[in-house]
């Protein structure tokens, strides 16, 4: 969402630097939680479901608070570049969740132990998620008009996707 706002704000091509740099602090933060989480399976295995509620808490949290803010885009000429996106993602609990979550509950359970294969997941969750940032920068400098003029319904569908994101981690 940080990308589709940089990006309706200063455009994908200024934007850009942004979205690498969450793909830098992403790639740090990412083996860092495999690790974790592997050992963390080994020692601990019963973390797993009061991770995915406090997740799950977490996401509905962020649905409450998309679906309740407001329908204005405000115009900020602040510079978004790389260390921006880099820090954001150290700092971003989001990430933290999705990076535990998707070890703890797609990967560990099938390659727990398997460093070849948590490797490959890792980079391939690395990759998807720079992709996403770029596909969201993409769009929200697309449809930066169409947001301002329909902000409370791309609002409430933004919050009803992140509604869904959260009760799918118990299915």
């Amino acid at each position: 969402i940080m990308s589709m706002s940089n990006a309706s704000r200063l455009g994908f091509k200024k934007a850009f630097p942004f979205n690498l740099g969450i793909l830098s602090g992403f790639s740090i933060l990412m083996p860092a939680c495999t690790l974790f989480c592997n050992t963390l399976s080994t020692l601990i295995p019963k973390i797993k479901t009061p991770m995915l509620i406090v997740g799950a808490l977490y996401i509905l949290w962020l649905a409450w608070s998309t679906f309740t803010s407001s329908s204005v885009i405000e115009e900020n000429h602040s510079h978004s570049g790389f260390f921006s996106g880099a820090i954001l993602q150290l700092i971003n609990p989001k990430l933290y969740l999705y990076c535990i979550i998707s070890m703890e509950a797609y990967i560990l359970p099938y390659y727990q132990g398997q460093w070849g294969a948590l490797l490959f997941f890792t980079s391939l969750l690395g990759i998807t998620a720079f992709l996403s940032t770029v596909c969201w920068a993409l769009f929200g400098s697309i449809f930066k008009l169409l947001f301002s003029k329909y902000a409370k319904i791309t609002n409430t569908i933004m919050a009803l996707l992140l509604v869904y994101c959260a009760v799918s981690l118990f299915l």
